[in-house]
């Protein structure tokens, strides 16, 4: 799925005449030096931000020919285990950095900054014959807290549907988890531990949703948006009525608790070399094309301008 995705997005990015923007023309590329640049870029982290970080990087190496970038998913916090042994030059994020990882990063001597790159929203999933539409937060509380017992969706208060409650969801490395489990149960990593584990492959999570009557799964909206056809992404109701999530709901406000940001956190050192300072300048000029493009949400203009006023800070501009 991500291939097809990253495909997508060079589609549509070329169309536009927006994939070379940060080099102009082919005689603009070359007078730049963008032919002559070279070097590898190491980024792991989240499953959840990686397909906008995969996206990134093919456009970039269409441009910048002698860089190679690699994306992995070791989960936020696999990523940031990696960061902080200085493993990789840059970390992506669906939750920010702990504490924990923070102590980790500075007994290596590792600096950083956290770069907002898209925004999200947490997306509740089920089946698409599921009648149900809406879902309060004590409600998603009475499913997904730890030692939560229901096991049918009728035992839901309030709720009269008659329907095996499947339950799938990511592993406790993810930012996905802990982000959801302190939105919703009050404390990160709190939550039932009865349920489809899907580690970082959020496509078995869709799968499952998609194949039971009762399921229920929640993962990144570009997951939703790229299987819209196979799941239904519930409202939530945060105490002022349902709210869909949508680019407009996350940008205003209004889709609390389970409005975020995403991130991406480049070292210091890695910011050294002029092939990571054109990867994140290249990417600051086009993001709202490739947010748009692979299905993300985009920032807005002020954590636009603080992303790329961080970049030239950390580059030393």
């Amino acid at each position: 799925m991500r291939i097809s995705r990253t495909a997508r997005v060079s589609a549509a990015l070329l169309t536009t005449g927006l994939a070379l923007a940060a080099c102009g023309s082919d005689e603009e590329s070359t007078s730049d030096g963008a032919d002559a640049l070279s070097g590898t870029i190491l980024i792991d982290g989240s499953s959840t931000v990686a397909p906008l970080g995969e996206a990134a990087a093919e456009l970039f190496m269409e441009s910048y020919p002698g860089v190679r970038v690699t994306v992995g998913t070791s989960g936020t916090g696999g990523g940031f285990t990696k960061f902080c042994e200085g493993e990789t030059d840059v970390s992506e994020a669906s939750r920010p950095i702990k504490e924990s990882e923070i102590t980790a990063c500075e007994a290596k001597g590792i600096g950083y900054d956290q770069l907002t790159v898209a925004n999200d929203a947490l997306t509740i999933m089920v089946n698409p014959d599921n009648p149900i539409d809406c879902l309060t937060v004590p409600q998603l509380q009475q499913i997904w807290a730890p030692g939560a017992t229901i096991t049918n969706w009728n035992e839901i208060d309030g709720i009269d549907h008659d329907a095996p409650l499947d339950l799938y969801g990511p592993g406790t490395d993810s930012g996905t988890f802990d982000f959801f489990t302190e939105a919703i149960n009050g404390e990160s990593g709190e939550q039932r531990t009865d349920y489809n584990n899907i580690g970082e492959d959020d496509n078995t999570g869709i799968v499952g949703v998609s194949g039971t009557a009762g399921g229920m799964f929640y993962a990144g909206f570009s997951y939703f948006e790229e299987n819209k056809d196979k799941v239904k992404a519930l409202q939530i109701d945060s105490g002022s009525g349902c709210v869909e999530p949508t680019m407009e709901t996350v940008k205003d406000g209004t889709y609390t608790p389970l409005g975020r940001g995403l991130f991406m956190y480049p070292s210091d050192k890695a910011l050294t070399k002029p092939e990571v300072v054109q990867f994140f300048e290249f990417f600051m000029e086009n993001q709202e094309a490739i947010a748009e493009a692979a299905g993300f949400i985009g920032m807005t203009d002020a954590q636009a301008a603080e992303s790329a006023a961080k970049v030239q800070k950390l580059a030393g501009n």
